[in-house]
């Protein structure tokens, strides 16, 4: 499968990434026999959330036999700094991993969360505590609708970010 380089990471991410929120509401066993055509298909990038439903329940047991497989990557809707860093930990505990390869906030859609998350006492703070933890390698945002373009160009110039998603059609 071809690849691209994701942001700054210098990872070699596939161009098809598996969105964890296909796991919303599986059985492991079904799980498990998706997990084996990512594999197979060559897919080396995993991207998922605690919102995605059982999805971190499903992976971990993957992520635990075949962690150097995948480049992974968590968000978090937290907008406060404990909020995110007790959801990061919650996430590491259900994906059974020590570090993620990218954590982000996620869908930032609006001024007032963008300014949240970016403060003194936002969610940002927990982001640099972990990276310098070691518990994730890169920070990164994402976001939905038409406005999402015009915040994270703000977004970038008040925070060094690794990646910035966004839905693009």
């Amino acid at each position: 499968m071809d690849t691209r380089v994701l942001g700054r990471t210098g990872h070699f991410s596939s161009i098809a990434i598996f969105g964890g929120a296909a796991f919303w509401d599986i059985t492991q066993s079904v799980a498990d026999t998706v997990m084996e055509q990512v594999i197979a298909a060559g897919i080396n990038h995993i991207d998922v959330a605690p919102q995605y439903g059982m999805a971190e329940e499903r992976i971990g047991p993957w992520m635990k036999q075949e962690r150097e497989r995948f480049f992974l990557g968590c968000k978090t809707m937290e907008r406060t700094p404990d909020g995110a860093w007790a959801e990061m930990h919650r996430s590491l505990k259900r994906l059974q991993v020590e570090q993620f390869d990218l954590y982000q906030i996620h869908a930032i859609t609006t001024q007032e969360e963008l300014d949240s998350v970016l403060m003194l006492g936002g969610a940002i703070e927990a982001f640099i505590k972990a990276r310098e933890e070691g518990l994730t390698r890169y920070l990164g945002i994402t976001g939905h609708g038409l406005q999402t373009p015009r915040l994270f160009l703000q977004a970038i110039q008040r925070f060094d970010f690794d990646t910035v998603m966004f839905p693009l059609n």
